[in-house]
């Protein structure tokens, strides 16, 4: 991550200095360099879980969750056989991140079969990146595949009453937004879009370093040339300052009481984190369930963005035995509701009658 760290400040400096004119117009030129560098980085994080892969772990890659749509595909990741109970398996939908401008479903499959091979099917959507496509198609596009899984579960082994959506970084952002409107009708309608699942299918959701409130983000400090570049290529306006779709995509100013039980980190030297803390505290608030692990400022080693993916650190190790713990509490059973007394019987024990 120190990689990706330094490859930011390197394609900021490179805007300041040869790209302005470009900048000014367009967010192209200025989007193709941090996708370069963020996609070299994830190529090597994936590379470096690929010895941690459990053997045995099944996969099958580019399942077709809408075919009229060229990037509507998924990989799915199921435990070793006989690895896991008999009978479907809860499922956890991973949104990748990526500044909403890079990334594919392949960059995180082997950090998915680590976490399929603990009992659970796990899937990886392909949504398309911006600028290709604009906010909200990447959301629509999540909200379908959950669609598909639902209406495939059977014959892929899944409980389609047991499903929990997961992302990382912008994949955060996008995954609270699904789970959000999946249990909220009037911000459903905000958005314009029909939920695919019911909300007692959806069991929960993890969140790993996200972005929930464009209030929150620092838009002078160091980092603040990369968020106008993605937020601009997202979006699709250069002046989205005052776009109401900023708003619209702020999760945290839409929690619903009814959202699903969180679990939420993010790392004491990501400069997300205090969108993540305050995510926690706001779902607190509103009495929603948060498993939450943050780490004091002083924390050594410090933990970057996207610290989780780095299985060679304590922490992240930590992360993944917290959300699988997590994915294991929410996946159990529900507990029946207890029928309601019959008011036409007397109490127990009583006589009616003289």
């Amino acid at each position: 991550m120190k990689r990706l760290v330094l490859s930011i400040f390197l394609v900021l400096g490179l805007l300041a200095v040869g790209g302005a004119a470009a900048y000014r117009f367009s967010s192209w030129p200025s989007v193709l360099m941090i996708r370069h560098a963020f996609d070299q980085d994830s190529a090597r994080t994936n590379a470096a879980l690929a010895e941690r892969v459990p053997p045995g772990v099944r996969s099958q890659l580019d399942l077709i969750y809408d075919p009229a749509d060229r990037n509507g595909r998924l990989d799915l990741y199921l435990p070793p056989a006989g690895a896991a109970p008999d009978g479907p398996l809860p499922v956890v939908v991973w949104v990748h991140g990526g500044g909403w401008v890079s990334g594919d479903k392949g960059q995180i499959g082997n950090y998915l079969k680590i976490l399929a091979a603990r009992g659970f099917a796990t899937v990886s959507v392909d949504y398309t990146i911006a600028p290709e496509a604009r906010y909200p198609t990447p959301v629509r596009q999540v909200n379908a595949a959950l669609g598909w899984l639902e209406a495939n579960a059977e014959p892929l082994g899944l409980d389609r009453d047991r499903i929990f959506l997961a992302g990382d970084s912008a994949g955060s952002q996008i995954a609270a937004q699904v789970a959000n409107l999946t249990v909220d009708p009037a911000y459903a309608r905000l958005t314009g879009i029909k939920p695919s699942l019911t909300p007692k299918q959806l069991r929960g959701v993890v969140l790993h370093c996200g972005a929930y409130d464009a209030a929150l983000v620092d838009m002078e400090g160091p980092m603040a040339g990369f968020i106008r570049t993605v937020v601009w290529a997202y979006l699709g306006r250069r002046d989205f300052q005052d776009d109401p779709r900023v708003g619209e995509m702020s999760v945290i100013r839409h929690l619903s009481p009814a959202f699903p039980p969180i679990f939420i980190s993010g790392g004491n030297a990501d400069p997300l984190t205090p969108q993540s803390s305050r995510l926690a505290e706001v779902a607190r608030d509103r009495g929603v369930a948060v498993d939450a692990l943050f780490y004091p400022a002083d924390h050594q080693p410090a933990l970057a963005h996207e610290y989780q993916f780095n299985l060679d650190l304590a922490d992240a190790r930590t992360a993944l035995d917290r959300s699988a713990a997590f994915l294991d509490r929410h996946a159990a059973p529900l507990s029946p509701v207890p029928a309601a007394p019959d008011r036409r019987a007397g109490p127990r024990g009583s006589r009616s009658g003289s």
